[in-house]
């Protein structure tokens, strides 16, 4: 079937969002004539439309919809702006509509569409009963598969057997001069092996967090053992933390300039050899710039958050990981994994 107008539901995290790019990449190279929207909520507005295998974004206003249901009179302008958003949705008569996210919200949108065939995961797979509002129910294999794994599985609806292939991110000119003017400034040049280390995690997830004197120690040792070059990465909030770590340092390592883009970030990863951190969004941006990463596990499934392409997991079964408790003080999944093991890690993918 030859589809013309394609409709993509996956509205957040940014991680999730990185790690849908691929199967939706793998679909515009399997119709190239069609045109691709994608509903997504704010924080990954500006990386989707940066690849230009999306034809158009739309932006599902969710904080500002839930801030005006807190009033009266914010109700009735929400609603009348929801209405709206359907009434212009459906007007765009959506061939099929591919929902990533298996959730209520998306599972609603779908359906609303008007869309003929609406592709979803089957109730398994699925919550809040949004299988109820496809009509093509994908089943995944038994057992626990990475998430890029799982959306490559959805294309199965359309008909779409697809191997996982290189699906790199899009870095506009611009993007590439600016990372390289940068390294081209640095005195004396980089010399490889090149790593990049990226400490931190997103606001909300600092129990996923390797902890600054262990980052600090493979640092030295990356720098003593095997004569790297260590470029910390950061992100928003994070720059004194990471100056901490450089500190704490007995060698010299390269602080990364600015980011204004999670692509200027990949296109930072792109000019190193090896990435090492935790399970973050920085992760998935550097496994799809073909760069191989180590990759530190505390809490979180190593299976399901796999990395795109090369890799070493580093993870230490404590019993009661992985989990998602977010107010855990123990951390004994992150404190069990020594200097050692990501060091041995990093050698492994290097020279291995």
């Amino acid at each position: 079937m030859d589809y013309k107008k394609i409709l993509i539901l996956r509205l957040s995290a940014v991680g999730d969002i990185i790690r849908t790019l691929p199967a939706v990449k793998a679909i515009k190279a399997k119709f190239p004539s069609a045109s691709i929207t994608w509903i997504v909520e704010e924080p990954s507005k500006p990386l989707i439309e940066s690849q230009p295998e999306i034809d158009e974004v739309i932006l599902f206003p969710r904080k500002r919809w839930s801030e005006g249901l807190k009033s009266v009179k914010g109700w009735w302008k929400t609603a009348r702006e929801a209405q709206k958003f359907i009434f212009s949705l459906r007007g765009k008569r959506f061939d099929l509509v591919l929902d990533f996210h298996g959730i209520l919200k998306t599972g609603l949108l779908s359906f609303l569409s008007g869309s003929p065939r609406r592709i979803g995961f089957d109730r398994r797979s699925t919550k809040e009963g949004n299988f109820l509002f496809s009509n093509v129910k994908v089943k995944l294999p038994r057992g626990r598969i990475s998430r890029f794994e799982r959306n490559f599985n959805l294309l199965k609806g359309m008909g779409l057997e697809v191997q996982p292939d290189n699906y790199p991110l899009h870095i506009t000119a611009e993007e590439r001069e600016y990372v390289k003017s940068f390294f081209n400034q640095l005195s004396p040049a980089v010399r490889s092996p090149s790593i990049a280390i990226h400490p931190g995690t997103s606001p909300k997830t600092p129990y996923k967090r390797w902890f600054p004197d262990q980052y600090a120690q493979l640092a030295d040792r990356l720098v003593q053992e095997i004569n790297a070059t260590v470029l910390f990465t950061w992100g928003p909030g994070e720059l004194e933390w990471v100056k901490g770590i450089q500190k704490r340092m007995r060698e010299t390592s390269i602080l990364a300039p600015h980011t204004f883009s999670l692509t200027q970030l990949g296109e930072v990863y792109r000019h190193c050899d090896l990435y090492i951190g935790g399970d973050t969004g920085p992760m998935h941006i550097a496994s799809l710039m073909g760069i191989p990463v180590v990759v530190i596990y505390g809490p979180t499934d190593p299976v399901v958050n796999e990395p795109f392409g090369p890799h070493r997991k580093v993870f230490k079964n404590v019993g009661c990981n992985p989990c998602r408790d977010r107010s855990c003080k123990e951390l004994k999944c992150l404190k069990e994994i020594t200097v050692d093991d990501v060091f041995k890690a990093a050698r492994e993918v290097l020279f291995e």
